[in-house]
């Protein structure tokens, strides 16, 4: 979709997008092609130029490039080009970002590898192997995971980054991440019901009264949640491009999700329920 792309390009929007699309100026290879575009000259040299840019960044892999020039509700075409080199992230912390805060637990998922980075363990490690990665994935992550992982961690993270928070607000999916994945037809089992409030009480669970049951059921829910971004992405890719001349060709499988090597404990999930219900301390 990316090389299908020209909204990037300032002066170009939505509807000149679409006129060149009908046109028959489908690809950049199209535009660079023609002999005359259905604009001004000027606007016409002015394409061909942030064309010919486009293929020079596109071909160095330069995510950045175009996350920066495309309107934040049109970053769904940044994914099947960088689809490769893309890490599905995702934290979960004591609190909203309090002095006192601290990131438990991140996951992270690139559609091979599944790992995990826990607190007083290997969580410095996050820092380096996210460097390996030009798109980052997250569900309101631009607000709370990056800024949080800057501030903890010291992580520059730069990346290119495609929130689905936005993605998904913009197709008429709101109410946080369990409530999209519920309308898109997301089942989390066992992990029914567990949010990020829940995630609190069980690293607690386990920080405190060393429940290692609380601790596995934490990672396997942040671990959902990254692979459920992938899915979550392929749909929201999927509803994007029928609005484009190019649903047909383009529509991506829905993916293979992986095991996830942790599983939730019913017992732990119910005992912190009740106690949660019934408002106990900690």
């Amino acid at each position: 979709m990316l090389d299908r792309t020209f909204c990037h390009i300032r002066g170009i929007g939505p509807k000149a997008e679409r006129k060149l699309w009908e046109d028959g100026f489908r690809t950049w290879q199209d535009a660079l092609d023609a002999p005359s575009l259905p604009l001004s000259p000027n606007k016409s040299d002015a394409l061909r130029r942030n064309v010919a840019e486009s293929v020079y960044h596109a071909e160095k892999g330069n995510a950045a490039f175009f996350a920066n020039a495309l309107p934040t509700s049109e970053s769904w075409r940044l994914f099947p080009a960088f689809r490769d080199r893309t890490a599905y992230i995702d934290i979960e912390t004591t609190g909203l970002g309090g002095p006192s805060d601290y990131i438990t637990t991140i996951a992270l998922y690139d559609g091979r590898d599944l790992r995990y980075y826990l607190h007083g363990a290997n969580l410095d490690d996050f820092s380096s192997d996210i460097k390996n990665y030009d798109l980052l994935i997250s569900y309101n992550g631009k607000t709370f995971d990056v800024p949080f992982i800057r501030e903890y961690l010291g992580a520059p993270m730069e990346h290119a980054h495609i929130d689905l928070r936005y993605v998904l607000a913009s197709l008429g999916f709101k109410g946080g991440l369990k409530n999209c994945e519920k309308r898109l037809g997301l089942d989390r089992d066992e992990l029914e019901g567990v949010d990020g409030f829940f995630a609190v009480l069980l690293w607690y669970d386990f920080y405190n009264k060393g429940n290692r049951k609380a601790l596995e059921t934490l990672i396997a829910y942040n671990m959902t949640d990254v692979v459920n971004l992938e899915h979550l992405m392929v749909m929201a890719f999927n509803l994007k491009v029928t609005t484009t001349p190019f649903a047909d060709s383009l529509r991506i499988p829905s993916p293979n999700p992986p095991e996830i090597p942790f599983k939730a404990d019913s017992e732990t999930v119910e005992r912190l329920r009740r106690k949660a219900s019934f408002g106990r301390g900690w």
